[in-house]
C-alpha cells in the first residue's frame, strides 16, 4: 500500500513538473510571440532583433517543433496535404512580408509522395516596412496541417511587437533564423551546383530528366518539382552520367497525357537537394530523345526525319544540285521511259547510299568518342576544296571546256547513245547530299539529334529515313516518268541555259572559297582561287589531249597542298561592340545578373544561318530589340571546330546548327528555338525569358 502512495505521489509530482514545463513554454519571451502548442508540436513567431532600426525590412521566423513522427508540408506537398499559409491582416506598419522555405525532405507512405518537414523547422520571412524606424505590431493568422497516421488541421493567431529605432541588435534569434537560412536553397545554384538543363522523355512512361552540374558529383540527391495542375513527380532514380559528365536524375512523371506534354517548352520551378547543398532555378523543359529503340521509337522519329529530307530540297543548301537536276531532265526529254526511270533512281539510290555511308560513319566516330554533328565536314579545309574543285569541274563542263570520257567498263552502264551514265546519276546524288550537309532544316534538327543520342540501328534507320525523304522528288520522276513530258523539249536555248548554270555553280564555288577564308585565312584561300581559275583556264585553252589531263590534274593538286604550305593563321576573335563572343561562363553570370541573353550559333559554311541573320536577326526590329538595355547579344561562331560548342549544342539534343537560344530570370536554363527563326518567335522567347517570376508558380 504504501509502494502505491509512493507512486501516486512520483506521478504527481512528474505532472506538476509537466505542467509547469508547458506554462513556461507556452510563456513569450523577449522577440517571440506566445507559442501556440498542441499535443503534436507548437509553433511561434520569432524576430532576428527586438527592433529594425532604420531598416526598411525585418528578419523575422516561423518556428516549428514537432512531436516526434509528426510532420508539416513544403510549399508543393505532393500527393496530399497543404502547407502553412499565412494572413498578416491586422498588422501595422507592415507593407508585405515574404517567406522562404528551406530545403524539404521526401516522406513515402503506401505509395503516397508527399514532402515537407519533420522535428524542427524555421521559415525564414522578409517582412517589409512602410515606415522604417517605426515600431511594428505583427498579427499573423496561420493556418497548417500536421500529420502522422492521421492528419490534423490547426488554426493559430500570433502577435509579435517589433520596436523601431535603436533596436535593431542584440536579439535572441538571429542565429536559429540565420541557420535555417542556409538551408533555402540557392536561386539558380552555383558555379559547382547548378542545373544545367531539363528535358521530358515521353512514352509510355514519362520521365523528367534533370542534367545536374555537381562537384563533387551528386551523392544522395533527390528533386522536388512545384505544383502543375494535372501532374505528379515521383521520386528521382539514381543519378546516371551524361556524356559531359554531367549527374541525370529521372523523375516519373503521372497524370493526364496532355498535361504531361504541355510540360514542354513551359516554365517549373525545380528544387535539387543533395545533402546538405539544396538550389532552385525556374526552367524550360525541351523535348527529349527517346533514350532506346523500339517500335514506339521509329514511329515517331521516322516521319520526322523523312518530312525533314523532302524539307531539304528547298534549303539554299541544295540550289546547285537542283541546277544540275534541272539541266539533266531538260537533257533526258528524249530518252525512252525506262531509261528516264534508270537515272532517276541511280540519283536516288545515290543520296541513300550516301546517307548510309555518313550513318556508318558517325557510329564509327561515336564508338571512339569522337564529337559528331550534321555538317561538321564543312570545318576541315581538305574536304572545302575537294568540294570547290569539284564545283569548278562541274561548271567547266557546262560552260564546254571539256567533256568526260567514260572508261569502257563504266561505260557499259550506262544506256547505248541516250546520255548520263548509271554511276554518274549516283553521283549526282551523292553530291547533293555532301551540298545538303551545312543545312538544318525543319525537322531534319530534330530527327538527327534523336539519331545522334541513341544507338547504331536507330542511327542507321533515321539516316536512311532522311536519304529517302531528300530522294522523294527523284523516286517520284522514277515511278512516274510521264511526268518528263511536261518539260521543255531541247533546243539552241539550252547552251545559254548551260551556261548559266555553270555560273550558279561557279559562285557555289566562290562561296565555299569565303568560308576558306575562316579555315585557312585568306592568303591561302586566294591561292585556291587562282588555282581553280588556272584550271578552268588550262581546260579551256590547251588542246593537246596530254596537256588537258596533265596540267588541270597539276593545278588541283597544288589547290590540296595550299593548307600545308600556307598555314592558317590563328583564330582571334574581332571585337564586335553589338556581338560579344560565345562564352558559358559570361552567360551564366549575365543572368544571374538579371539580364537576357540572346545566343546565335552560326557558321560560314550555314547558308540557313546566313538565311536566319538576313531575314530576322538583323532586321531593324530585332536589332534594336537585341540592343535594349539589359540585354546581351552573344554569338558563337562554329566555322572553325570547337569541343565547347559542340558540347554546348549537345546539352540542347542538337549536332547541327542553325542553333539559336534565349536566357533570362525566367529562362535561366535556356529557351531552344526553331532551326528557320521568324520574328514573332525570337520577340515571344526574349519575352518569356525576361520574366523575372513565372505566372502560376507558388512561392
Amino acid at each position: 500500500m504504501a509502494l502505491g502512495k509512493r507512486v501516486l505521489v512520483r506521478r504527481a509530482a512528474l505532472g506538476a513538473m509537466l505542467s509547469l514545463g508547458l506554462a513556461s513554454a507556452a510563456m513569450a519571451e523577449a522577440g517571440a510571440s506566445d507559442w501556440f502548442a498542441t499535443d503534436q508540436g507548437r509553433v511561434r513567431l520569432v524576430a532576428a532583433a527586438p527592433g529594425a532600426g532604420d531598416d526598411a525590412t525585418l528578419r523575422l521566423g516561423l518556428e516549428f517543433r514537432l512531436a516526434p513522427h509528426w510532420k508539416i508540408y513544403w510549399r508543393s506537398p505532393g500527393d496530399a496535404g497543404y502547407p502553412p499559409r499565412l494572413d498578416w491582416t491586422g498588422s501595422t506598419n507592415l507593407a508585405g512580408a515574404e517567406m522562404e522555405w528551406p530545403a524539404p525532405q521526401r516522406f513515402s507512405v503506401l505509395g503516397l509522395e508527399t514532402v515537407g518537414y519533420t522535428d524542427a523547422v524555421v521559415f525564414p520571412i522578409t517582412a517589409r516596412l512602410e515606415h522604417p524606424g517605426k515600431p511594428s505590431h505583427l498579427h499573423l493568422a496561420l493556418s497548417y496541417l500536421t500529420c502522422d497516421d492521421i492528419c490534423i488541421p490547426y488554426d493559430a493567431v500570433l502577435d509579435l511587437d517589433v520596436l523601431g529605432a535603436g533596436a535593431a541588435s542584440g536579439g535572441n534569434y538571429a542565429a536559429l533564423i540565420a541557420r535555417y537560412a542556409e538551408r533555402v536553397p540557392a536561386k539558380g545554384g552555383s558555379a559547382d551546383f547548378k542545373l544545367a538543363g531539363a528535358a521530358i522523355a515521353a512514352g509510355r512512361h514519362p520521365v523528367l530528366e534533370l542534367r545536374v552540374k555537381a562537384s563533387p558529383p551528386l551523392a544522395t540527391p533527390d528533386a522536388f518539382i512545384d505544383g502543375r495542375a494535372g501532374v505528379a513527380f515521383g521520386k528521382p532514380q539514381p543519378p546516371g552520367r551524361d556524356e559531359d559528365g554531367e549527374s541525370v536524375l529521372r523523375l516519373p512523371i503521372f497524370g493526364e497525357r496532355g498535361a504531361i506534354d504541355r510540360l514542354v517548352g513551359e516554365p517549373i520551378a525545380v528544387t535539387v537537394v543533395d545533402g546538405a547543398r539544396a538550389l532552385e532555378a525556374n526552367i524550360i523543359p525541351a523535348a527529349a530523345p527517346p533514350s532506346g529503340g523500339g517500335l514506339d521509337f521509329l514511329l515517331g522519329i521516322l516521319p520526322l526525319a523523312l518530312l525533314g529530307g523532302l524539307i531539304l530540297n528547298l534549303m539554299p543548301c541544295v540550289l546547285p544540285v537542283l541546277s544540275i537536276k534541272l539541266l539533266g531532265v531538260i537533257e533526258q526529254g528524249g530518252r525512252s521511259r525506262q531509261a528516264l526511270r534508270l537515272g532517276f533512281l541511280a540519283t536516288a539510290i545515290g543520296i541513300v547510299l550516301s546517307f548510309l555511308a555518313l550513318a556508318g560513319m558517325m557510329v564509327a566516330l561515336k564508338r571512339a568518342g569522337v564529337a559528331v554533328g550534321w555538317g561538321v565536314q564543312f570545318q576541315q579545309p581538305l574536304f572545302l576544296i575537294a568540294m570547290v574543285a569539284v564545283l569548278t569541274l562541274f561548271a567547266c563542263n557546262l560552260w564546254g571546256f571539256f567533256e568526260v570520257s567514260l572508261p569502257g567498263w563504266l561505260g557499259g552502264l550506262a544506256a547505248r547513245g541516250e546520255g548520263t551514265s548509271f554511276a554518274s546519276n549516283v553521283a549526282i546524288g551523292a553530291f547533293a547530299t555532301l551540298l545538303a550537309t551545312p543545312c538544318s532544316a525543319p525537322f531534319l534538327g530534330t530527327a538527327v539529334g534523336f539519331a545522334l543520342a541513341a544507338g547504331p540501328l536507330e542511327i542507321i534507320a533515321i539516316f536512311a529515313a532522311l536519304g529517302l525523304g531528300l530522294s522523294a522528288p527523284y523516286l517520284l520522276v522514277a515511278l512516274l516518268p510521264q511526268l518528263a513530258r511536261y518539260l521543255p523539249r531541247p533546243g539552241r536555248w539550252m547552251l545559254v541555259f548551260r551556261r548559266i548554270l555553270g555560273l550558279a555553280l561557279a559562285l557555289t564555288a566562290l562561296w565555299l572559297v569565303s568560308v576558306l577564308v575562316a579555315e585557312i585565312g585568306s592568303t591561302a584561300a586566294l591561292a585556291v582561287a587562282l588555282l581553280m581559275l588556272a584550271t578552268a583556264a588550262s581546260l579551256q585553252l590547251l588542246h593537246a589531249p596530254a596537256a588537258r589531263r596533265v596540267a588541270p590534274a597539276a593545278l588541283l593538286m597544288g589547290a590540296f597542298l595550299v593548307p600545308v604550305v600556307l598555314a592558317a593563321p590563328p583564330g582571334v576573335a574581332q571585337p564586335d561592340a553589338f556581338w560579344q563572343p560565345f562564352d558559358r561562363v559570361a552567360l551564366e553570370r549575365a543572368v544571374g545578373e538579371g539580364k537576357v541573353v540572346f545566343v546565335d550559333v552560326t557558321a560560314d559554311w550555314c547558308l540557313t544561318c546566313k538565311v536566319n541573320k538576313e531575314l530576322v536577326i538583323e532586321t531593324p526590329q530585332i536589332r534594336a530589340r537585341l540592343a535594349a538595355p539589359g540585354t546581351i547579344a552573344m554569338r558563337a561562331d562554329w566555322t572553325r571546330p570547337s569541343d565547347a560548342i559542340a558540347a554546348y549544342l549537345r546539352s540542347f539534343g542538337r549536332y547541327g546548327i542553325p542553333f539559336n537560344a534565349v536566357y533570362g530570370p525566367g529562362a535561366p536554363t535556356g529557351i531552344a528555338l526553331s532551326e528557320v527563326l521568324t520574328p514573332g518567335a525570337v520577340l515571344d522567347a526574349l519575352a518569356t525569358a525576361g520574366h523575372a517570376k513565372m505566372a502560376g508558380v507558388a512561392r
